[in-house]
């Protein structure tokens, strides 16, 4: 099965997502792409397949983002892309394309949604944190909503509270 991930060896959350992507028993295609950035045709096509404007694929955090002023609503979407092109580093990391899917891997085991084999078992993340791929449901009633994920995917309430993430997370461990 080909699978590929626009990497950044500096990248802790890129490290952490190509470490499970091998652990599921891959060996993807590794494109550093500071060094070998997408062509304009690529990056669309990766816009495309991740259902993203060009602004939410940005990354700010050690970027010339702030320089650019890329905050201003003035940038179009053609001229985002080409920034992006001119400055690699601006484009959010690590991105997978497996058959399954394209995501942006941020957190990074929202790779194993993509993954033909998810089943990794229990990984440690560089920063200590534990993910178990083989964990059941866990559900959390936090502000009159239940949350719920599995072990697999537990970013996959994008409106929980940043707190209850957490507890998923530890949860999920347990």
């Amino acid at each position: 099965m080909s699978i590929t991930i626009y990497h950044n060896p500096s990248c802790g959350t890129s490290r952490n997502t190509l470490a499970m992507i091998r652990r599921s028993g891959e060996e993807p295609e590794i494109i550093e792409y500071l060094k070998a950035p997408p062509t304009r045709e690529r990056l669309i096509e990766l816009l495309c397949a991740l259902r993203m404007r060009p602004r939410e694929l940005l990354r700010r955090k050690g970027t010339p983002y702030e320089e650019l002023r890329l905050d201003d609503a003035k940038w179009t979407d053609d001229e985002l892309i080409a920034v992006m092109l001119e400055h690699p580093i601006l484009i959010n990391r690590p991105i997978v394309v497996t058959p399954k899917g394209v995501r942006l891997c941020r957190p990074s085991e929202v790779v194993l949604e993509i993954l033909p084999n998810p089943n990794i078992g229990e990984f440690t993340k560089e920063d200590g944190e534990v993910i178990c791929s083989c964990a059941p449901k866990w559900k959390e009633r936090v502000d009159g909503a239940t949350l719920s994920a599995t072990a697999t995917s537990p970013a996959a309430i994008p409106d929980a509270p940043r707190d209850a993430k957490r507890r998923m997370r530890l949860s999920l461990v347990f």
